[in-house]
């Protein structure tokens, strides 16, 4: 599959510039809209796991869901931009440049053209109970260690999810978050912390903002 980016900035068609020995979170989402959530998971990763950056990397397209309507990539990233303001969030579309649809096979590109840099996947808790649907999920957990940041009405999936289960040995308490990104995978952490309500489906549908209000209908 080729993906249609036009109208996107070369330089955020390239992996952001990173140095060995660099810890790194990559964030991957559609970002439709970005959302002060988004903003919240990036702080969290970035303090307690002592993160030099963080990556938000806007994908073409989810292929666990339908992508009729999704804004063009563009777009999306320019939202991402002018939310942002932390200069330690890279905003990233490499994944169009290299036609890459899954995460496992965005992780391994990774891996592979940044050695010595030592990289967490970052998911949100709500992305738990289908984590074993995605390709290669045992994969991904091999690759690079894994933060779960929680959210709303998810706190408790890790107890229950396939992934958890599966990898229960390799869990780390989230006191120890800053050790992860030196940890060899498997190894992952349930972070806890301000939750955010917001949703990028509630936001398109016009029962948010961006910001965090509620829009009041009538």
């Amino acid at each position: 599959m080729t993906f249609d980016h036009e109208g996107v900035d070369s330089a955020t068609l390239r992996m952001p510039h990173v140095e060995p020995g660099m810890a790194v979170g990559l964030f991957g989402g559609t970002f439709n809209p970005p959302h002060d959530g988004h903003l919240l998971v990036a702080e969290l990763a970035l303090r307690r796991m002592a993160l030099d950056q963080v990556w938000w990397m806007v994908t073409p397209g989810n292929p666990l869901k339908h992508n009729d309507g999704l804004p063009p990539l563009a777009d999306r990233i320019a939202w991402c931009e002018r939310m942002n303001e932390d200069p330690r969030v890279r905003i990233t579309a490499f994944e169009a440049r290299y036609n890459v649809q899954y995460t496992a096979q965005t992780l391994a590109l990774v891996k592979a053209r940044n050695p010595g840099v030592r990289f967490v996947w970052i998911m949100g808790a709500d992305n738990l109970a289908t984590f074993h649907h995605w390709q290669n999920w045992r994969g991904i957990a091999m690759t690079f260690p894994i933060a779960v940041i929680d959210r709303p009405g998810s706190t408790l999936s890790f107890l229950s999810s396939v992934m958890a289960k599966t990898f229960a040995h390799a869990r780390i308490d989230e006191s120890d978050a800053a050790l992860l990104a030196h940890l060899r995978p498997p190894a992952w952490t349930f972070i806890h912390g301000p939750r955010s309500p917001l949703s990028s489906t509630a936001i398109r549908a016009g029962t948010q903002t961006a910001r965090g209000s509620d829009v009041a209908s009538g």
